[in-house]
């Protein structure tokens, strides 16, 4: 509808009022007074008062720019981007370069089929693409990139130089683009392939490059992407280059030799194989041993139809195969395949196409459980029951010999034999010699000496808690009686009640103190080891812990590089238990990992508490009387003895009165 000048719609006999042609029972042929419903008709004709239009179409450099916030989110985005399309065109080697983390370059090169003039240009268009051409098309996807987005969002943050050539022609394209804008498209001399170079990313968008995080950072997650897509593509050659220095040569083979070049070869031994292949879901890859399990995440894949996938469902179908093999806290290695119909996955639920959506989940969650289950049991690895004889006991002649008559009359009155051969009779069997009187042993031990009456341990001197936990009057206060509960929990008598002290936290908070002095002195003792313990980590891993060397040394712990991505453990803070070095290593790693980029300032604190916390694990030293006592005196020296560095309590006091309260 038009608009209409102010007073046409007061007089209605100009022609001109839309209201009259809309609602004529409203109006009368005359003047809007003489309506049949005065007010309705004022309420409508301030409904259609003319007022500006503030709906407008983006200029497409702005719907660009947004669009590429939702494909390039960092550097690490267009790595993924542009190896994905490398591998989409048939590249059978591929070389990363890169620098300052992927803000100042990235560069992909690879052999594949390259690009006419007319399709190098098309490329850099929003949604345009050779992958999908009719709606059906898009529920059968097989490729890595197929929505066209990637370079047209790339080309409008970063300023994109691309060279390419088809094998079968005599020359190349080469196209410069800065935000969207052509600047150069013309022939030039180039090797069969494309070769695609990103300098400056977020160089014309402020804000996004402020928001990126530090170098190391953008390159571990740059590394992240490199690894997903070299383990998807185990056929292909792939080299890494970052600041001028290679550090990646991968060359085309096997899956596991894949997995060993990439994620260390100690993980070659406790590599476990897993193929099943059904009529839903084939299932193939790697899963590792239990010894292989680490407290730190990082080295769990899965790929549905050779992408990488992140499925928290799936992963708790693998960690559930695992149940009674490794600890709560650990996390299980493995490296998993998955092919289905391409119909029943939609990859389309996220952006970067990391999550997916299963047609029937639970039905997966069962397949993949099983045939971990299955891999593991194959293995010997998982508990089973195997019913065949070993070859040795075949041999021996007590089993090759022919059973006599006098034998078999021997055998026959033995005690064994009559009581197994009479129905119901086997869990009557009683014992012989000296085990025959057992229950009379056992009541014996179960009946408490006189001095075990008073307590499990010696009645020892307790006069170092402070005297605000119990009160000001010294009255009462003497010799209490500690005893062990549950072998975990020690229990005491003060003057006003009874305490209960949490052995290993209590361990804890002084571990932490007694680091946090050596942290503020600068002098941390370090016990070096008869025997160095060396670790081979993944690069983003090697990263992290490079790191975190100055601030381990300063509490004692003595590590080295070692070469391409491994350390060497030669010296531990005092009191760490000797064997517990990798542990600590990881649960250190695996704090980074989750710690947020403005937490620097309170990595010690985090890094304090880790150590801490693997270094009271020593329960078992705390059974000796004299290690008891000494255990309070430094609890109560502590400045804050009634929490640990986490916020868990160490002891609870039992008043006396609320001792009387619970025994009526």
């Amino acid at each position: 509808m038009g608009h209409y000048p102010p007073h046409c719609y007061s007089h209605a006999g100009c022609g001109q009022n839309p209201l009259s042609a809309l609602f004529p029972a409203l109006f009368s042929r005359s003047h809007t007074h003489t309506a049949l419903f005065p007010r309705m008709a004022l309420t409508l004709q301030k409904a259609y008062l003319p007022v500006p239009d503030v709906i407008q179409l983006l200029s497409e450099h702005i719907a660009n720019q947004i669009a590429a916030g939702e494909v390039v989110q960092r550097p690490a985005s267009a790595v993924k981007e542009l190896l994905e399309n490398a591998i989409d065109a048939g590249a059978t080697d591929i070389q990363l370069i890169i620098k300052d983390a992927g803000k100042e370059l990235i560069q992909v090169t690879d052999n594949g089929k390259g690009m006419s003039p007319t399709d190098a240009r098309m490329s850099f268009e929003r949604h345009a693409t050779s992958k999908i051409k009719s709606i059906e098309d898009l529920f059968t996807i097989r490729t890595m990139g197929f929505r066209g987005e990637a370079l047209a969002s790339i080309a409008a943050v970063a300023q994109v130089e691309l060279k390419t050539r088809p094998h079968d022609a005599e020359m190349g394209t080469r196209i410069v683009i800065e935000g969207t804008d052509v600047k150069v498209q013309e022939p030039c001399a180039a090797p069969a392939g494309t070769s695609i170079a990103v300098k400056n990313l977020f160089y014309n968008v402020p804000a996004r490059r402020n928001f990126l995080k530090s170098t190391s950072t953008e390159m571990r997650n740059v590394l992240d992407e490199f690894t997903r897509v070299a383990l998807a593509n185990p056929s292909i050659g792939f080299r890494l280059w970052n600041n001028g220095t290679e550090q990646q040569r991968l060359e085309p083979g096997t899956l596991k030799a894949r997995i060993v070049a990439l994620l260390g070869s100690s993980n070659e031994k406790n590599l476990v194989p897993v193929e099943e292949r059904t009529d839903l879901l084939n299932i193939y890859g790697f899963v590792g041993k239990p010894q292989a399990s680490t407290r730190t995440r990082g080295m769990q894949f899965f790929f549905i139809n050779g992408r990488f996938i992140r499925n928290a469902y799936l992963n708790h179908a693998v960690v559930q195969a695992y149940e009674g093999l490794i600890e709560k806290e650990a996390y299980p290695f493995y490296v998993l395949f998955l092919e289905a119909d391409p119909a029943r996955v939609d990859v389309n639920v996220h952006p970067t196409k990391q999550e997916v959506k299963f047609e029937d989940d639970r039905l997966m969650y069962s397949y993949l459980s099983a045939a971990i289950r299955h891999s593991l049991a194959r293995y010997n690895i998982a508990p089973s029951l195997d019913f065949t004889l070993n070859p040795e006991i075949q041999a021996m002649p007590a089993v090759n010999m022919p059973v006599t008559e006098r034998r078999r009359d021997e055998t026959s009155r033995g005690y064994l034999f009559n009581t197994f051969t009479e129905k119901g009779q086997a869990h009557f069997i009683e014992p012989t010699g000296s085990l025959k009187h057992w229950k009379d042993l056992y009541e014996i031990a179960a009946t408490p000496t006189p001095d075990a009456a008073a307590g499990a341990l010696p009645p020892t001197a307790y006069a170092t808690a402070p005297a605000s936990l119990y009160g000001n009057s010294t009255e009462g206060k003497g010799p209490g009686n500690m005893m062990l509960i549950q072998g975990y929990m020690l229990a005491t008598t003060v003057k006003s009640g009874m305490m209960l002290i949490h052995l290993r936290r209590a361990q804890e908070r002084i571990c932490y103190e007694r680091l946090l002095r050596s942290w503020n002195s600068d002098s941390a003792p370090s016990q070096q080891v008869l025997f160095p313990m060396t670790c081979e980590l993944t690069a983003q891993d090697a990263l992290l812990l490079q790191e975190a060397l100055p601030h381990l040394a300063r509490i004692g712990m003595d590590i080295s590089p070692m070469g391409k991505n491994a350390f060497a453990v030669q010296g531990i803070p005092p009191g760490l238990p000797p064997g517990d070095e990798k542990q600590v290593i990881d649960e250190v790693i695996e704090q980074l990992k989750h710690e947020s980029p403005d937490a620097v300032s309170g990595r010690t604190d985090a890094l304090l508490a880790t150590m801490a916390k693997r270094m009271a694990r020593n329960v078992q030293a705390m059974t000796q009387t004299d290690n008891q006592q000494t255990l309070i005196d430094e609890l109560f020296a502590c400045t804050q003895p009634e929490l640990t560095p986490d916020g868990k309590k160490i002891f609870v006091l039992l008043k006396k009165d609320e001792l009387d309260s619970m025994l009526g």
